[in-house]
Protein backbone atom coordinates (compact mmCIF):
# COMPACT_ATOMS: atom_id res chain seq x y z
CA UNK A 1 0.00 0.00 0.00
CA UNK A 2 1.47 3.47 -1.00
CA UNK A 3 2.34 6.46 1.31
CA UNK A 4 -0.15 8.20 -1.25
CA UNK A 5 -3.25 6.17 0.18
CA UNK A 6 -5.47 8.46 2.58
CA UNK A 7 -4.73 7.15 6.66
CA UNK A 8 -8.31 6.48 7.04
CA UNK A 9 -7.88 3.77 4.41
CA UNK A 10 -5.00 2.03 5.98
CA UNK A 11 -6.53 2.46 8.97
CA UNK A 12 -9.52 0.49 7.80
CA UNK A 13 -6.78 -2.20 6.14
CA UNK A 14 -5.34 -2.69 9.38
CA UNK A 15 -8.52 -3.27 11.23
CA UNK A 16 -9.08 -5.74 8.79
CA UNK A 17 -5.98 -7.88 7.97
CA UNK A 18 -3.91 -7.58 11.43
CA UNK A 19 -2.29 -11.02 11.69
CA UNK A 20 -4.20 -13.61 14.20
CA UNK A 21 -1.07 -15.56 15.91
CA UNK A 22 -2.33 -17.57 18.65
CA UNK A 23 0.14 -17.04 22.11
CA UNK A 24 -1.04 -19.29 25.51
CA UNK A 25 -0.31 -16.97 28.21
CA UNK A 26 0.16 -18.75 31.77
CA UNK A 27 -3.40 -18.24 33.62
CA UNK A 28 -1.58 -18.48 37.70
CA UNK A 29 -0.29 -14.67 36.41
CA UNK A 30 -3.78 -13.27 36.04
CA UNK A 31 -5.12 -15.23 38.79
CA UNK A 32 -2.45 -14.33 41.67
CA UNK A 33 -3.84 -10.14 40.28
CA UNK A 34 -7.23 -11.32 40.63
CA UNK A 35 -7.06 -12.40 44.20
CA UNK A 36 -6.20 -8.98 45.40
CA UNK A 37 -9.25 -7.56 47.62
CA UNK A 38 -8.03 -3.72 48.67
CA UNK A 39 -9.72 -0.30 47.59
CA UNK A 40 -7.50 -0.25 44.04
CA UNK A 41 -8.76 -3.52 43.14
CA UNK A 42 -12.24 -2.57 43.81
CA UNK A 43 -12.20 0.59 41.76
CA UNK A 44 -10.40 -1.15 38.75
CA UNK A 45 -12.96 -3.90 38.60
CA UNK A 46 -15.84 -1.07 39.11
CA UNK A 47 -14.01 0.94 36.26
CA UNK A 48 -14.22 -1.86 33.89
CA UNK A 49 -17.38 -3.41 34.46
CA UNK A 50 -18.84 -2.75 31.14
CA UNK A 51 -16.51 -5.55 29.68
CA UNK A 52 -18.70 -8.60 28.38
CA UNK A 53 -17.23 -12.06 29.54
CA UNK A 54 -18.28 -13.00 25.85
CA UNK A 55 -15.14 -10.36 25.32
CA UNK A 56 -13.08 -13.35 26.42
CA UNK A 57 -10.65 -15.31 26.43
CA UNK A 58 -9.23 -11.56 24.04
CA UNK A 59 -6.53 -11.71 21.65
CA UNK A 60 -4.70 -8.73 20.89
CA UNK A 61 -2.46 -9.32 17.60
CA UNK A 62 1.57 -8.44 18.43
CA UNK A 63 5.32 -7.60 17.19
CA UNK A 64 5.49 -10.87 19.52
CA UNK A 65 2.52 -13.05 18.44
CA UNK A 66 -0.81 -12.64 19.85
CA UNK A 67 -1.16 -12.27 23.31
CA UNK A 68 -4.92 -14.39 24.85
CA UNK A 69 -5.82 -12.16 27.73
CA UNK A 70 -8.44 -15.23 29.39
CA UNK A 71 -10.61 -12.97 31.97
CA UNK A 72 -11.25 -9.63 32.42
CA UNK A 73 -8.16 -7.74 33.44
CA UNK A 74 -8.96 -6.25 37.29
CA UNK A 75 -5.41 -5.06 38.16
CA UNK A 76 -4.03 -2.79 34.84
CA UNK A 77 -0.64 -1.38 34.86
CA UNK A 78 0.09 0.77 31.52
CA UNK A 79 3.49 1.30 30.69
CA UNK A 80 3.45 2.84 27.09
CA UNK A 81 3.63 6.52 25.96
CA UNK A 82 -0.58 7.51 26.01
CA UNK A 83 -1.20 3.65 27.25
CA UNK A 84 -2.84 4.63 30.58
CA UNK A 85 -5.04 7.91 28.94
CA UNK A 86 -6.27 5.34 26.37
CA UNK A 87 -7.39 2.91 28.96
CA UNK A 88 -8.84 5.44 30.80
CA UNK A 89 -10.96 6.96 27.69
CA UNK A 90 -12.08 2.86 27.71
CA UNK A 91 -13.06 3.31 31.68
CA UNK A 92 -10.35 1.49 33.13
CA UNK A 93 -8.35 2.89 36.01
CA UNK A 94 -4.75 1.56 35.67
CA UNK A 95 -3.25 0.49 39.24
CA UNK A 96 0.42 1.43 37.89
CA UNK A 97 1.44 4.28 35.26
CA UNK A 98 4.25 5.36 33.56
CA UNK A 99 4.24 9.27 33.46
CA UNK A 100 6.22 9.80 30.17
CA UNK A 101 6.02 13.47 29.80
CA UNK A 102 6.35 14.36 33.95
CA UNK A 103 3.09 15.79 34.54
CA UNK A 104 2.99 15.00 38.08
CA UNK A 105 0.01 14.19 40.01
CA UNK A 106 -1.77 11.38 38.66
CA UNK A 107 0.97 11.47 35.55
CA UNK A 108 -2.02 12.58 32.90
CA UNK A 109 -2.65 15.51 31.00
CA UNK A 110 -5.21 18.30 31.85
CA UNK A 111 -7.47 16.78 29.51
CA UNK A 112 -7.60 13.38 31.68
CA UNK A 113 -8.13 15.74 35.13
CA UNK A 114 -10.26 13.85 37.37
CA UNK A 115 -10.46 10.29 35.41
CA UNK A 116 -8.69 8.75 38.50
CA UNK A 117 -10.66 7.63 41.86
CA UNK A 118 -7.07 7.24 43.26
CA UNK A 119 -3.79 7.66 41.93
CA UNK A 120 -1.36 4.88 40.07
CA UNK A 121 1.32 3.92 41.43
CA UNK A 122 3.79 5.71 38.81
CA UNK A 123 6.29 3.68 37.20
CA UNK A 124 10.18 4.51 35.28
CA UNK A 125 9.38 5.13 31.57
CA UNK A 126 12.79 4.11 29.46
CA UNK A 127 13.81 1.69 32.37
CA UNK A 128 10.48 0.12 34.48
CA UNK A 129 11.33 -0.74 37.79
CA UNK A 130 10.53 -4.66 37.57
CA UNK A 131 9.89 -5.06 41.01
CA UNK A 132 7.79 -2.28 41.83
CA UNK A 133 5.52 -3.67 38.49
CA UNK A 134 5.33 -6.92 40.30
CA UNK A 135 4.53 -5.75 43.62
CA UNK A 136 1.46 -4.30 41.85
CA UNK A 137 0.07 -7.91 40.78
CA UNK A 138 -1.27 -6.71 38.23
CA UNK A 139 -3.03 -9.51 35.51
CA UNK A 140 -2.46 -7.47 32.44
CA UNK A 141 0.79 -4.81 31.37
CA UNK A 142 0.04 -2.13 28.76
CA UNK A 143 3.19 -1.39 26.47
CA UNK A 144 1.79 -1.14 23.19
CA UNK A 145 3.86 2.73 22.16
CA UNK A 146 7.33 1.55 23.36
CA UNK A 147 10.67 0.60 22.18
CA UNK A 148 9.67 -2.75 21.15
CA UNK A 149 12.75 -4.39 22.95
CA UNK A 150 12.65 -7.76 23.04
CA UNK A 151 14.55 -7.64 26.58
CA UNK A 152 11.64 -5.80 27.96
CA UNK A 153 8.89 -7.70 26.76
CA UNK A 154 9.95 -10.52 27.62
CA UNK A 155 11.04 -9.82 31.13
CA UNK A 156 7.22 -8.13 31.52
CA UNK A 157 5.35 -11.04 30.35
CA UNK A 158 7.11 -12.47 33.26
CA UNK A 159 5.11 -10.57 35.29
CA UNK A 160 1.66 -10.73 34.00
CA UNK A 161 0.12 -11.01 30.11
CA UNK A 162 1.94 -8.21 28.29
CA UNK A 163 0.03 -6.34 25.21
CA UNK A 164 3.64 -5.12 23.41
CA UNK A 165 3.99 -2.78 20.71
CA UNK A 166 2.58 -4.00 17.01
CA UNK A 167 4.60 -5.20 14.25
CA UNK A 168 5.80 -2.25 12.70
CA UNK A 169 5.53 -0.52 16.14
CA UNK A 170 9.26 -0.15 17.22
CA UNK A 171 10.62 3.05 18.29
CA UNK A 172 7.22 4.16 19.61
CA UNK A 173 5.76 4.31 15.68
CA UNK A 174 2.23 3.38 16.76
CA UNK A 175 -0.36 5.87 16.19
CA UNK A 176 -3.28 6.81 18.55
CA UNK A 177 -5.94 4.20 16.17
CA UNK A 178 -4.04 1.19 16.42
CA UNK A 179 -2.90 2.13 20.22
CA UNK A 180 -6.91 2.61 21.22
CA UNK A 181 -7.98 -0.46 19.36
CA UNK A 182 -5.15 -2.82 20.83
CA UNK A 183 -5.95 -1.61 24.12
CA UNK A 184 -9.83 -1.87 23.65
CA UNK A 185 -9.72 -5.58 22.60
CA UNK A 186 -7.28 -6.24 25.43
CA UNK A 187 -9.51 -4.69 27.96
CA UNK A 188 -13.05 -6.87 26.88
CA UNK A 189 -14.39 -3.54 25.20
CA UNK A 190 -13.75 -3.23 21.57
CA UNK A 191 -16.46 -1.98 20.10
CA UNK A 192 -15.78 0.83 22.49
CA UNK A 193 -12.65 1.20 20.59
CA UNK A 194 -14.12 1.50 17.80
CA UNK A 195 -16.28 4.18 18.79
CA UNK A 196 -13.84 6.15 20.37
CA UNK A 197 -11.96 5.86 16.72
CA UNK A 198 -14.94 7.03 14.66
CA UNK A 199 -15.32 9.64 16.76
CA UNK A 200 -11.70 11.11 16.85
CA UNK A 201 -11.72 10.61 12.99
CA UNK A 202 -14.45 12.67 12.62
CA UNK A 203 -13.12 15.40 15.06
CA UNK A 204 -10.31 15.19 12.29
CA UNK A 205 -11.99 15.51 9.07
CA UNK A 206 -14.29 18.58 10.68
CA UNK A 207 -10.98 20.46 10.99
CA UNK A 208 -9.48 19.87 7.81
CA UNK A 209 -12.53 20.23 5.66
CA UNK A 210 -13.03 23.76 8.16
CA UNK A 211 -8.86 24.23 6.75
CA UNK A 212 -8.86 23.02 3.13
CA UNK A 213 -5.35 25.41 3.16
CA UNK A 214 -3.70 22.60 4.83
CA UNK A 215 -3.96 20.16 1.99
CA UNK A 216 -0.91 19.25 0.31
CA UNK A 217 1.06 21.83 2.32
CA UNK A 218 4.64 20.57 3.63
CA UNK A 219 4.90 20.51 7.27
CA UNK A 220 8.39 20.01 9.51
CA UNK A 221 7.36 18.93 12.92
CA UNK A 222 10.16 19.06 14.99
CA UNK A 223 11.80 20.31 18.44
CA UNK A 224 14.72 21.83 20.31
CA UNK A 225 16.36 19.89 22.91
CA UNK A 226 19.60 21.13 25.39
CA UNK A 227 21.71 18.84 23.05
CA UNK A 228 20.42 19.83 19.10
CA UNK A 229 17.54 20.13 17.06
CA UNK A 230 15.52 17.22 15.85
CA UNK A 231 12.41 15.89 12.89
CA UNK A 232 9.80 13.95 13.36
CA UNK A 233 9.31 10.99 11.10
CA UNK A 234 5.96 9.52 9.53
CA UNK A 235 4.48 6.78 11.37
CA UNK A 236 4.65 8.71 14.64
CA UNK A 237 1.65 10.26 16.47
CA UNK A 238 3.15 14.06 15.36
CA UNK A 239 3.28 13.47 11.99
CA UNK A 240 0.03 11.52 11.65
CA UNK A 241 -1.72 14.07 13.90
CA UNK A 242 -0.61 16.97 11.17
CA UNK A 243 -1.66 14.57 7.91
CA UNK A 244 -4.89 13.65 9.24
CA UNK A 245 -5.09 17.47 9.14
CA UNK A 246 -3.85 17.30 5.46
CA UNK A 247 -0.87 18.01 5.73
CA UNK A 248 2.32 16.29 3.81
CA UNK A 249 5.97 15.65 5.71
CA UNK A 250 8.59 17.60 5.23
CA UNK A 251 10.19 15.36 2.25
CA UNK A 252 13.86 15.95 3.02
CA UNK A 253 12.66 14.85 6.32
CA UNK A 254 11.34 11.77 5.32
CA UNK A 255 14.61 11.60 3.25
CA UNK A 256 16.45 10.64 6.44
CA UNK A 257 14.34 8.50 8.59
CA UNK A 258 15.14 5.55 10.02
CA UNK A 259 14.32 2.87 12.02
CA UNK A 260 14.17 5.99 15.31
CA UNK A 261 11.40 8.22 15.67
CA UNK A 262 13.03 11.73 14.59
CA UNK A 263 15.94 12.57 12.44
CA UNK A 264 19.07 14.62 14.17
CA UNK A 265 19.32 18.20 12.35
CA UNK A 266 22.81 19.80 12.64
CA UNK A 267 23.10 23.41 12.87
CA UNK A 268 25.48 23.32 9.52
CA UNK A 269 22.10 21.19 7.61
CA UNK A 270 19.62 23.85 9.80
CA UNK A 271 17.97 24.22 6.37
CA UNK A 272 16.39 21.21 6.06
CA UNK A 273 13.83 22.08 8.57
CA UNK A 274 12.51 24.25 5.88
CA UNK A 275 8.74 23.66 5.27
CA UNK A 276 5.58 25.47 3.99
CA UNK A 277 4.71 25.30 7.49
CA UNK A 278 7.60 24.98 10.56
CA UNK A 279 6.17 23.27 14.04
CA UNK A 280 8.76 23.60 16.66
CA UNK A 281 8.48 22.05 20.48
CA UNK A 282 11.34 23.46 23.37
CA UNK A 283 12.22 19.99 25.45
CA UNK A 284 13.64 21.27 28.30
CA UNK A 285 14.37 24.58 27.60
CA UNK A 286 12.93 27.91 27.03
CA UNK A 287 10.63 28.46 23.60
CA UNK A 288 12.56 31.44 23.17
CA UNK A 289 15.92 29.62 22.77
CA UNK A 290 14.06 28.70 19.53
CA UNK A 291 12.35 31.28 18.43
CA UNK A 292 15.41 33.83 19.36
CA UNK A 293 18.00 31.11 17.65
CA UNK A 294 19.44 33.04 14.49
CA UNK A 295 19.77 30.13 12.25
CA UNK A 296 16.49 29.08 12.80
CA UNK A 297 14.96 32.66 12.24
CA UNK A 298 16.79 32.61 8.92
CA UNK A 299 15.01 29.65 7.86
CA UNK A 300 12.58 31.47 4.78
CA UNK A 301 9.60 29.67 6.60
CA UNK A 302 10.26 31.63 9.63
CA UNK A 303 11.35 34.59 8.03
CA UNK A 304 7.50 34.90 6.52
CA UNK A 305 5.92 34.10 9.61
CA UNK A 306 5.00 30.23 8.40
CA UNK A 307 6.18 28.99 12.05
CA UNK A 308 4.82 28.05 15.48
CA UNK A 309 6.90 26.95 18.65
CA UNK A 310 5.10 25.91 20.88
CA UNK A 311 5.23 28.14 24.64
CA UNK A 312 2.48 26.83 26.05
CA UNK A 313 2.88 23.11 27.90
CA UNK A 314 -0.29 22.05 27.88
CA UNK A 315 -0.29 22.57 24.52
CA UNK A 316 3.22 21.09 23.43
CA UNK A 317 2.18 18.08 25.49
CA UNK A 318 -0.84 17.47 24.49
CA UNK A 319 0.70 17.33 20.59
CA UNK A 320 3.36 15.17 21.94
CA UNK A 321 0.78 12.83 23.80
CA UNK A 322 -1.30 12.20 21.08
CA UNK A 323 -4.29 9.86 23.18
CA UNK A 324 -7.42 9.21 22.25
CA UNK A 325 -8.41 11.64 25.54
CA UNK A 326 -5.28 14.34 24.33
CA UNK A 327 -6.58 14.61 20.81
CA UNK A 328 -9.49 17.03 20.98
CA UNK A 329 -8.10 19.22 22.99
CA UNK A 330 -4.90 19.30 21.12
CA UNK A 331 -7.00 19.99 18.19
CA UNK A 332 -9.15 22.91 19.57
CA UNK A 333 -5.21 24.21 20.64
CA UNK A 334 -2.95 23.88 17.80
CA UNK A 335 -5.46 23.82 14.75
CA UNK A 336 -6.03 27.71 14.64
CA UNK A 337 -2.57 27.92 15.70
CA UNK A 338 -1.18 26.67 12.48
CA UNK A 339 -4.04 28.56 10.35
CA UNK A 340 -3.03 31.89 11.37
CA UNK A 341 0.87 31.09 10.77
CA UNK A 342 -0.01 30.36 7.13
CA UNK A 343 -2.47 33.40 6.58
Amino acid sequence: MSSSTPRRERRRAWRLFAPALVLTLAGSLAACGGSSDDDSDAASADSSAKASASAFPAKVATKFGTVTVDEQPKRVVALGWGDAETALALGVQPVGQSDWLAFGGDGVGPWAEGEYDKSPEKIGTLEPEYEKIAALKPDLILDTKSSGDQTRYDTLSKIAPTVGVPKGGDQYKIGWEKQTTMISQALGVPDKGEELVAETEEKFAAAAKEHPEFKGKTITVGSRTSVGWGAYVRGTDRIGFVEDLGFENNPKVEAEAGEAFSVTVSEENLEMLDADLVVMAPIGIKASKISGDALYKSLPAVKEGHDVVFDDTDISTAFATSSVLSIGYALDKVVPLFADALK
